[in-house]
């Protein structure tokens, strides 16, 4: 990996490696690359995986096994922004499998990394110059888990 920009660190209690093949899977433009272990230095166990680098969505992450100290929670997300709602049911659907979903395109994988699940039209819609628009489509969207294109679109429209 390139020495220049950002890398997001992902802390694991032992599931460094599995999580790097399962994100690696789900999107595109994603690979894995080099993997580190622990030494006789530990601290955890000589031979198991410290760090796992790997690509996902052209974002470069490690994901690194550090123990129990420390879990994931909603303070971060990564927000997936999604052409049409055939993108929306994918991510929402392969992300949620054995997680957990939550209100207005937010979930937590099975690993307790959260997710937002938004299509990109939805900034332009909430974010209208006209309040009345982007109020109703804030309103509908308040009301659903998974985000629905289509009726995020009639109630911009004020159908």
């Amino acid at each position: 990996m390139p020495a220049d920009g950002f890398t997001t660190c992902l802390w694991f209690d032992g599931q460094a490696e599995e999580a790097a093949h399962y994100y690696v899977s789900v999107f595109k433009n994603s690979e894995l690359g080099r993997i580190s272990r622990y030494t006789q230095a530990g601290p955890g166990p000589a031979g198991s995986v410290l760090t796992v680098e790997f690509v996902a969505n052209g974002q470069r992450f490690v994901a690194l096994n550090g123990g129990p100290q420390f879990k994931f929670d909603e303070a971060i997300s990564f927000q997936i922004d999604c052409a049409d709602q055939d993108e929306v049911d994918f991510y929402w659907n392969k992300l949620a499998e054995g997680g957990e979903t939550g209100p207005c395109g937010w979930l937590k994988d099975r690993f307790g990394l959260s997710w937002q699940v938004v299509p990109a039209r939805l900034t332009d819609m909430i974010m209208d110059p006209d309040p009345e628009k982007a109020a109703r489509a804030t309103q509908a969207m308040l009301k659903m888990g998974k985000l629905d294109i289509a009726a995020l679109e009639k109630a911009y429209a004020g159908e």
